[in-house]
């Protein structure tokens, strides 16, 4: 998230044993803590994945950079409208590039294929997302 001092990658722990909302008001908090310089050696470290969003600043396509010793970061960036062919027509939909880095070290290519594959599906129904989630 931006700082006054530049991009924080403040940690939420056990993200995957939280509702969407508590991780929003753990995300919300981090923030607070960012904006008032509270945010400690604690918050910043012991993170394995990054999620960033360079969207929110206009970024239509990048390559994130892996933090060590975290093992993957995905990138999001801007939504724009593109002309896209739907069923053999030119339409026009919202298009969204996403990008995964990560250590070939520990995850192998084929698994993250998948994973970025399984994002796609959540994000083009962000329904299946909260009911399986």
């Amino acid at each position: 998230m931006g700082a006054e001092e530049g991009l924080v990658v403040p940690v939420v722990r056990d993200a995957d044993r939280k509702s969407f909302a508590q991780i929003e008001q753990e995300i919300e908090e981090l923030a607070r803590k960012a904006r008032e310089r509270r945010l400690t050696i604690e918050d910043l470290s012991g993170g394995t994945f990054t999620i960033t969003n360079g969207g929110v600043f206009g970024s239509l396509l990048s390559t994130p950079i892996l933090n060590p010793p975290q093992v993957g970061i995905l990138g999001m960036h801007k939504i724009e409208e593109r002309p896209v062919v739907v069923d053999g027509q030119i339409v026009v939909r919202p298009m969204m590039y996403v990008a995964l880095t990560y250590d070939h070290r520990i995850v192998d290519g084929r698994e993250a294929v998948q994973f970025l594959v399984r994002v796609k599906e959540l994000i083009e129904d962000p329904e299946r997302l909260l009911l399986e989630g």
